[in-house]
């Protein structure tokens, strides 16, 4: 009996437990968590050219510098030293002291640069500031090849020349648009700095249309500056190369740095490509660039000049004056205007309006509005060349015509002679301003409006920038100086 109870009590408490347990489950439902740790396998072995992928957000240069590497070429340059005479450049002290002479002959200056070929057919684009006097051109490719350069035109107010090898197939760079191109956009600058071929470097765009007066100082009576300013590295050498944007399209000659040592600094300056696409079809079409005047005098609108004249808001450039018979004196323009754009492009400094009109030819319209006494107004301007026409020059007669002469450099011979470094001596009179001011063949013009005169370009340039009254300064083969003062307007 007793054997019973306590077999039937054993019973109860295990039935009691199992039901327990049971019960717990369904209510409390523990759950069991189950930690995996991995352990991470080091490979014995691994590629050396195997690379990791690109960081998303930075950008990827190699498909542009490919593509500029081979376009973009050595230019160098010889030119013969001229060493036995030179000028003080003042031909008064020429004339009472005489020309600094006795230096010795030695020999060729060599020049290197960079150029950037932008056809399939060897035309290639560099500085003139490159090429400037220079006797033999040699274009070496990034294969090494070598060639003779033509020099086909240049442009000193642009610093931008065009050369041309006899070649095809070549690999080369498309116009991009320098217009559209942003602050703090990647750029490549492509050249040759040190003569270390093929060198690559990369920026952003730091500012757009900066002028730093470097053309003007550099004997250019007048120079178009509309920079687009980069802190990629550029040094000696890289003028005239490419910069290009990531997608290896060219939107700018690399033309200077801004520098007390010579060297990169930090800030490189580029001609935009719109202006250089215009100065090359003009150069190859014509053999000088069509250069288009809108007719006035400007300076920008700053806080100090909108409060002096009272204007309402600080923007655009102002119109200091407007050119007689000019294109936008006919047009309506009138002093005291503040021109807000040209063809829809905002427009609030010099050089952002020389910009857009360096980019069309003489006989072009271009719409311009303008804001006075507070109201936009709109004109429609047909530009106009430096003689005042809207005709396009096809030869250099141009400057014969309107000064009735032809003009042409002093040769070598003539420069030993003379103590002279430059000139453009009248070969022949016809008639016309030089000869009513009392000039006589043989006349050698070394300064106009106290600008050198080189070239017909200088002289042409000189003209444009001039309103009515023209200078002269020169020498005769006897040595006798002489000054000249002609009227243009007449």
């Amino acid at each position: 009996m007793n054997v019973r109870k306590i077999f039937f009590v054993f019973l109860v408490a295990v039935v009691g437990a199992i039901v327990g347990v049971y019960a717990f489950v369904l209510i409390v439902k523990p759950q069991n968590n189950i930690t995996t740790i991995e352990k991470q396998v080091v490979p014995a072995a691994r590629y050396a050219s195997f690379a990791s992928p690109t960081p998303v957000g930075v950008p990827d240069f190699t498909t542009a510098a490919e593509k500029s590497v081979e376009a973009v070429v050595h230019v160098m340059t010889k030119a013969t030293s001229q060493g036995n005479g030179y000028s003080y450049g003042n031909p008064l002290y020429d004339f009472f002291f005489g020309p600094r002479g006795g230096m010795p002959d030695q020999g060729p200056v060599m020049g290197s640069g960079s150029g950037v070929i932008i056809s399939e057919d060897g035309y290639i684009v560099t500085n003139n500031h490159v090429i400037d006097g220079a006797d033999e051109i040699e274009v070496i490719l990034n294969d090494r090849r070598s060639y003779s350069a033509t020099l086909i035109g240049t442009d000193p107010t642009t610093d931008i020349a065009l050369l041309k090898i006899e070649e095809s197939g070549l690999k080369f760079l498309t116009y991009g648009d320098s217009d559209k191109i942003k602050i703090g956009e990647w750029v490549l600058a492509v050249g040759n700095p040190f003569n270390l071929t093929s060198t690559v470097t990369a920026g952003i765009v730091s500012a757009k249309s900066r002028s730093i007066n470097i053309i003007r100082n550099n004997n250019q009576p007048m120079g178009i500056e509309s920079f687009i300013q980069t802190d990629a590295a550029v040094n000696p050498g890289n003028s005239g190369g490419a910069l290009v944007n990531t997608l290896g399209e060219l939107i700018g000659i690399n033309t200077a740095i801004a520098s007390k040592t010579g060297s990169y600094t930090g800030y490189s300056f580029a001609v935009p490509v719109g202006i250089v696409k215009k100065v090359v079809a003009d150069l190859k079409e014509f053999g000088e660039v069509q250069r288009a005047y809108i007719g006035v005098q400007i300076r920008g609108v700053d806080a100090e000049l909108a409060k002096q004249l009272d204007l309402d808001k600080v923007e655009g450039v102002y119109v200091d004056a407007v050119t007689v018979n000019g294109g936008a004196a006919e047009a309506g323009v009138e002093s005291g205007d503040v021109i807000l754009s040209i063809d829809g492009t905002q427009v609030n400094t010099n050089s952002e309006l020389i910009e857009q009109v360096s980019q069309r030819r003489p006989g072009d319209k271009v719409n311009l509005i303008v804001k006075r006494d507070g109201k936009r107004q709109q004109f429609t301007v047909i530009l106009r060349n430096s003689y005042g026409s809207t005709e396009l020059v096809k030869d250099r007669k141009g400057i014969s015509d309107l000064l009735g002469a032809e003009l042409r450099e002093l040769t070598d011979e003539e420069k030993d002679r003379l103590g002279v470094s430059y000139g453009m001596k009248v070969v022949e009179l016809n008639g016309g301003k030089l000869k009513q001011s009392g000039i006589r063949e043989g006349y050698i013009v070394l300064k106009a409006n106290r600008m050198p005169v080189k070239s017909i370009d200088d002289l042409k340039n000189v003209i444009a920038a001039t309103d009515g009254g023209l200078f002269i300064t020169g020498v005769y083969p006897n040595g006798q100086v002489a000054y000249y003062a002609i009227n243009l307007e007449d």
